[in-house]
């Protein structure tokens, strides 16, 4: 079942969707070459807590942490360490949080320092996917017209559009039905409704699109070892057009 949800939760995952965003702006302030990801983590579950709020990551199916901190070639699922991010690296922060019972998701791909042409190439076209999949996110429209809006996004530049891993509804629970593929054909999939919330979350590789889990049991990492990026936002579908709960503008406000 796909939940249409009334004004008053979709008011309540906004919350939440914001809570992640300020996050996220706060992690985004101390990314800088030296600092540990573990260091990222503590910092995001503190300002959760310090905020009402439960990181729903941690404890999530055993996720040892608050955050999914994914480096260079790490899709998805990274777990926080002593690793020093470095010059030049690309590094996903994936945050949720539960709050007064309903949970938030986003994620966001930042630069550490100055990065390579590719990389900044590659960081500002999944992004545009992610917007490109949000316009598609229209009542009477069908989740693979979101799908096919970022894959030929992304295609176009070569780039490989993870199958393993996808968006998602939410609620209620972290993931919920309807799933959000970064890959599909227009009109094909589940219809959207007004009142259905959904993350739309671009997984995009440098090379190839094969992915393999590495023996930390979580880590997705590209299977020719080329860099990653990830965006995701969440959205409620709505008549007059989607309505975006969660935004980038406290990460990219500190880079100005």
């Amino acid at each position: 079942m796909i939940a249409l949800r009334t004004n008053e939760e979709i008011a309540l995952l906004k919350e939440n969707a914001l809570l992640v965003s300020k996050t996220l702006g706060e992690v985004g302030k101390r990314i800088q070459p030296g600092v540990t990801t573990l260091e990222l983590d503590k910092l995001a579950e503190t300002f959760i807590r310090d905020h009402g709020a439960e990181p729903a990551f941690l404890g999530y199916e055993g996720f040892p942490n608050a955050l999914c901190i994914s480096v260079n070639d790490v899709v998805v699922h990274g777990i926080p360490s002593s690793y020093q991010l470095k010059e030049g690296d690309i590094v996903s922060i994936d945050c949720g949080t539960r709050y007064k019972g309903y949970y938030g998701d986003s994620a966001y791909t930042f630069a550490v320092g100055e990065i390579s042409p590719a990389a900044k190439q590659l960081l500002r076209v999944t992004k545009e996917a992610l917007y490109k999949g949000i316009a598609q996110a229209l009542t009477g429209n069908r989740i693979g017209d979101i799908a096919a809006a970022v894959q030929t996004h992304a295609e176009q530049f070569g780039y490989g559009v993870v199958r393993d891993m996808v968006g998602h509804g939410i609620g209620r629970k972290m993931h919920e039905a309807p799933e959000v593929p970064n890959f599909g054909r227009r009109g094909h999939g589940k219809k959207l409704k007004e009142g259905m919330v959904i993350c739309i979350e671009p997984m995009i590789n440098e090379g190839t699109k094969k992915v393999y889990t590495d023996e930390d049991k979580w880590s997705l990492r590209t299977e020719d070892n080329k860099l990653s990026a990830h965006f995701e936002l969440m959205l409620c579908i709505r008549k007059g057009g989607p309505e975006v709960l969660s935004t980038f503008e406290y990460i990219e406000k500190n880079k100005l």
